[in-house]
């Protein structure tokens, strides 16, 4: 074997492409830090109940999927087919209460204009 066929062939660079992968991560950082300040400056004109709802909300919700779908294992009695009926219920209210949430408290970042060069 000669020592070309060992390090490789010669449009690999190492170095160019560790580079390359640092940009693009840094490029996808800032792209999630601008808009996780989107969404705070958005937040910012709304009602106070919109801001509190939120999370009592979702607190709801956990409450509903935790305390009141389990009693489904209660009431059927913990068979293989309770704990379907159950995964299919929990789908189910997972999916209506995302919806309602989205209705509710769906913020639109695409009116805030933010600049990096500030």
């Amino acid at each position: 074997m000669s020592a070309e066929q060992v390090e490789g062939p010669e449009f690999i660079d190492g170095n160019e492409q560790s580079e390359a992968a640092f940009w693009r991560l840094k490029r996808a950082a800032d792209k999630r830090r601008e808009n996780r300040i989107k969404f705070f400056l958005a937040q910012e004109g709304e009602p106070i109940l919109t801001t509190l709802g939120r999370p009592f909300f979702i607190s709801a919700c956990i409450l509903f999927d935790g305390l009141i779908l389990t009693e489904v294992l209660l009431i059927t009695g913990k068979t293989a087919f309770s704990w379907l009926i159950y995964g299919i219920l929990l789908g189910f209210a997972v999916f209506f209460q995302r919806d309602i949430y989205d209705r509710l408290f769906s913020i639109d970042i695409s009116e805030i204009d933010f600049d990096d060069k500030n």
